[in-house]
């Protein structure tokens, strides 16, 4: 789960950590009240989306040359004349794609007399299973570009999760970061407070990208990213709270509603599938015979018929699938679960496009005569090959 940057930066704010002075506003009202309870001259006008790259993002509403979704104000006017372009219109930026989403949330943040940037994230290492830190000089930019152009510049070293974060590890940031004498005890304050909120929220990233060192002497986090590991956001009603449905795909809510591993893509061939590892082979070979997926949809090796109802129909409600797979190799999941399933999804929401099922394990042979007996148009497969040739020749078929 995302949250925006300024709940990201209440959550900092909790751990003691500095962030600049800000107010977050729903509408051009609030938005110059905001930059009025701040002290100027210079206010930032920040557009609040679950995606990086808001200030070189551009406006589908706006002219070309028009600025992006970060912005310096001069004065309460300047804040007030950004609000009115910004808010309710669709931001596009490099994380968005080409469909963008709309700004409904700004943050007004007063202004920082910035002397150098820098790049520092903690994250989940899964090669060592230790939480991990990301720090380079280079900062504001995409660290994804550092790492292919300059990976030299990037240092990163993991926490023992047996001593947790100790008084060494943010001198290896102040050192990384060319930081020294004050700005280095700085340096061992911020990461063990980072690395304390991160382990407090049970986060999955914590970015800030940048962390500024100010004209004054500050280091200061200027942006804030976090994303918290779904699995224990039961202990966390404070951050739940903070979800914005809005910044979500729609199909993506209703499958965590059932408990459903499902993300959006952009093919026209529909999975559902039973497990990870079987998920992502099954996307590969729809691509190997030219096809693209429309989503991965694991249902889990213990779901039921109403799991499986439910994850048709999600399916089913994305307008760009032209054809449906359905691949499943029963263990614990047991294949005339499925098969009931997909009969009961099917005549609830019926079924105007091609279905190959592919059915392989525990009781296939009552699941495959469910299906055969239950008069649906559905196209049989052997194996996942002969599966992925069928949907793919059918779905071409169709067009």
């Amino acid at each position: 789960m995302n949250i925006h940057e300024y709940q990201a930066k209440a959550v900092l704010k909790e751990f003691g950590l500095p962030v600049s002075r800000g107010v977050a506003a729903f509408t051009v009202e609030e938005a110059v009240k905001a930059a009025r309870e701040l002290p100027g001259p210079l206010y930032v006008v920040k557009s609040q989306i679950h995606a990086g790259g808001r200030g070189k993002g551009k406006f589908k509403e706006l002219p070309a040359d028009a600025k992006g979704g970060v912005r310096l104000a001069k004065s309460v006017d300047e804040v007030r004349a950004n609000a009115v372009e910004m808010l309710g219109n669709t931001l596009v930026t490099a994380q968005t794609g080409p469909v963008g989403k709309q700004v409904n949330r700004l943050y007004i943040e007063d202004g920082s007399n910035i002397q150098k940037e820098f790049y520092l994230s903690v994250l989940v290492d899964r090669e060592t299973s230790r939480v991990a830190f990301v720090v380079s000089t280079e900062g504001g930019m995409d660290i994804e570009k550092v790492a292919h152009e300059t990976p030299e510049k990037i240092v990163t070293f993991s926490v023992d999760p047996a001593t947790g974060v100790m008084p060494h590890h943010g001198m290896a940031v102040a050192k990384a970061l060319g930081l020294s004498g004050d700005l280095a005890k700085q340096a061992v304050n911020l990461t063990t407070r980072l690395y304390n909120a991160f382990v407090a929220k049970d986060m999955a990233l914590l970015e800030i990208n940048p962390l500024i060192l100010s004209t004054d002497g500050q280091l200061r986090c200027l942006d804030a990213k976090m994303s918290f590991d779904s699995n224990a956001l039961y202990r966390h009603p404070e951050i739940v709270s903070l979800r914005d449905e809005t910044e979500e795909d729609p199909k993506e809510i209703e499958a965590s509603r059932y408990d459903l591993s499902y993300i959006a893509l952009e093919g026209s061939i529909g999975c559902m599938v039973n497990g990870a590892g079987l998920a992502m082979a099954t996307l590969d070979i729809i691509k190997l015979y030219g096809e693209e997926p429309a989503n991965f949809l694991d249902v889990g090796g213990g779901a039921n018929k109403e799991k499986v109802t439910a994850a048709f129909k999600i399916i089913t409600a994305d307008h760009n699938v032209k054809g449906i797979l359905v691949n499943i190799f029963g263990g614990i999941m047991k294949c005339d679960v499925i098969a009931e399933g997909v009969i009961a999804a099917v005549q609830d929401v019926g079924l105007s496009i091609p279905l190959v099922v592919r059915l392989e394990g525990t009781n296939v042979e009552l699941g495959k005569t469910i299906i055969r007996e239950s008069g649906l148009n559905v196209i049989a497969a052997d194996d996942l090959d002969d599966a992925a040739q069928k949907i793919v020749k059918a779905v071409r078929e169709s067009h």
